[in-house]
């Protein structure tokens, strides 16, 4: 039977963060951590799977997905620029309509997540 969780320094790997990030996600809530009997972090893996955005639900066929958090809105005219910090080392910035980005309502400190095919960045919420 596969494990349920995994060591802060393990999930940090895997998402592909710095430990201290990880540590800051956690006391900023951004990330789910349980303690083990010594008080050591345990990270549960469906989490880890939640900020990989593998939640095994994909509406669209793209497959390079980057989960991340809005930052920023900027929305003017017909076009919205939509800034995700993502759990990658990646920051993601892509230009959509107006309308989209009030359909998805998207605004800042919401989880999000941009797929990548071809030339086109799509923004899914």
């Amino acid at each position: 039977m596969p494990r349920q969780t995994l060591s802060a320094s393990e999930a940090a790997r895997t998402l592909g963060i710095s430990l201290d990030t990880l540590r800051r996600w956690d006391r900023g809530g951004r990330i789910k951590t349980e303690r083990d009997a010594a008080n050591r972090r345990r990270v549960p893996k469906a989490e880890v799977d939640r900020l990989l955005g593998d939640d095994g639900h994909h509406d669209l066929s793209a497959r390079n997905r980057f989960r991340g958090i809005v930052r920023a809105v900027k929305i003017d005219g017909l076009l919205a620029q939509v800034e995700l910090e993502t759990t990658a080392p990646a920051r993601v910035v892509a230009v959509i309509t107006r309308e989209a980005a009030e359909e998805l309502e998207l605004a800042p400190g919401q989880d999000a997540t941009a797929l990548v095919k071809a030339t086109s960045v799509l923004v899914e919420r």
